[in-house]
Order: structure tokens, then C-alpha cells, then sequence
């Protein structure tokens, strides 16, 4: 009862995700631009703590575009009609998204500038990772496109339902990364298996026609595949 109770809830919290997503133009240029800059962190190479302060910057400016929707949702249901009160609450939302950018811009700019002249310079050399850290990189890509592909279709629930299958594309990442990680051939086989699983339930229970879940599949392996090339 309890997980149930939490599943639900988390359905409701990621469903918000989605619609945020599906109604703010602004938020899936920020999901564009979050993957961008992550990939481009890894590509040049900054360190652990420079790219967790990247990492945490980004988040900052999609919560504070979250909360900015949220208030602006709030405010036409409490005041439909025009009020000069609920244009001054609009006004403040929006302007700290702005601050939030303008913060994160410049944070950006101070981390990556030496990597990018650097870059310029000698040429660019793509960085090498470890394997866990490419597992990891890949996670969060696989799961933004996921969110964006949603998004865009506008159907279903996060957790139930929409193309394409958030499961099947997570469980087939990291059935891509286990393979790569191991190299071993028992521990793929059986986290492919897993994952097949994972994919068949999903159509079993009526979550998602097979097209959804092959189309998922296919996302969460290749884009995850792409980046051990990529990377490792």
C-alpha cells in the first residue's frame, strides 16, 4: 500500500514534469540546452567539481522555470481576470528565471571559457571517461529525451502510457552500459534479459503499445551505445 501510494505520487510529480514541459516552450529550450551543456562539460574535460557545479546550475534554472509556470498557473486561476496585482506576481516569477539564467550564464561562462580557448587553440580533443561515468551521462540524456519525446506526443502518463516507453528506454541503457562495464558476456545476456522483460511487461499490463516500447528500446540503447563510443 505504501509503495503504491509513493508510485502514484510519483507519477503525479514526473506527470507535472511533462505537462511543464509539454505547455512551456521556454522549459523544452532549457531541456535542450541542459543536455547540450552537460555533453559539451564532458567532451572538454572539466573536472568532478566543476561539472557538479554545471550540473547543479542547470537544475537551478529548470526549477526556478518550473516554480515560474507553477506561480503564473496559480495566478490565472486566483485572478482570471486582468489585475495589476497578479501582471506585478507574472512580472517577479519571470524576472528571477531571468536572474536564475543571467547567474547560471555567467557561472557557465567562468568554467568553460578556459576549456573552450584552450579548445581553440590546440584543437579539440574529445575527453575520455570512466565507464561509470559514461553510464551515468547517459542515464540523464536517455532519461531528458524521454521527457522531451513525451512532451512533444502529449500522450499518456509519464509512468503509464506516451511514446515512447520511458521504462524500456532505461532498462535497455543500462543493459548497454552493463555490457560495457563487465565486458562480460553472462552479466550482458542477463541484463538484456532483464531488460526484455522490463519491455514486455510494459506492453502485457497495456502501459504502451509495442511500437512505443520498441521505439524506447531503441532510444535508451543507441544513444547510450553512442556515448561509449564516444567517451570510453
Amino acid at each position: 500500500m505504501l509503495f503504491r501510494r509513493w508510485w502514484r505520487s510519483a507519477n503525479f510529480a514526473i506527470e507535472g514534469i511533462l505537462h511543464a514541459a509539454k505547455t512551456q516552450r521556454h522549459l523544452r529550450y532549457h531541456y535542450f540546452s541542459a543536455a547540450a551543456v552537460l555533453l559539451l562539460s564532458y567532451i572538454l574535460g572539466v573536472s568532478r567539481m566543476e561539472f557538479l557545479i554545471i550540473a547543479l546550475s542547470v537544475i537551478a534554472v529548470l526549477l526556478a522555470e518550473m516554480f515560474n509556470t507553477a506561480i503564473e498557473t496559480l495566478v490565472d486561476m486566483v485572478s482570471p481576470e486582468q489585475s495589476e496585482k497578479a501582471r506585478v506576481a507574472k512580472d517577479i516569477s519571470a524576472g528571477a528565471v531571468l536572474v536564475t539564467v543571467c547567474g547560471v550564464a555567467i557561472i557557465g561562462y567562468i568554467i568553460l571559457f578556459p576549456y573552450l580557448r584552450e579548445a581553440f587553440d590546440t584543437g579539440i580533443s574529445i575527453t575520455k571517461h570512466s565507464k561509470e561515468e559514461i553510464a551515468l551521462i547517459a542515464f540523464i540524456i536517455v532519461l531528458i529525451l524521454v521527457i522531451i519525446t513525451k512532451a512533444y506526443f502529449g500522450k499518456g502518463l509519464p509512468l503509464r502510457g506516451g511514446m515512447p516507453s520511458g521504462h524500456a528506454a532505461l532498462a535497455f541503457s543500462a543493459w548497454v552500459a552493463t555490457t560495457y562495464i563487465t565486458e562480460n558476456f553472462v552479466a550482458s545476456l542477463l541484463s538484456f534479459a532483464i531488460a526484455v522483460i522490463i519491455a514486455q511487461s510494459r506492453v502485457g499490463v497495456g502501459a504502451h503499445t509495442i511500437w512505443e516500447v520498441v521505439l524506447g528500446s531503441l532510444m535508451g540503447a543507441s544513444v547510450t551505445f553512442l556515448l561509449f563510443r564516444i567517451f570510453s
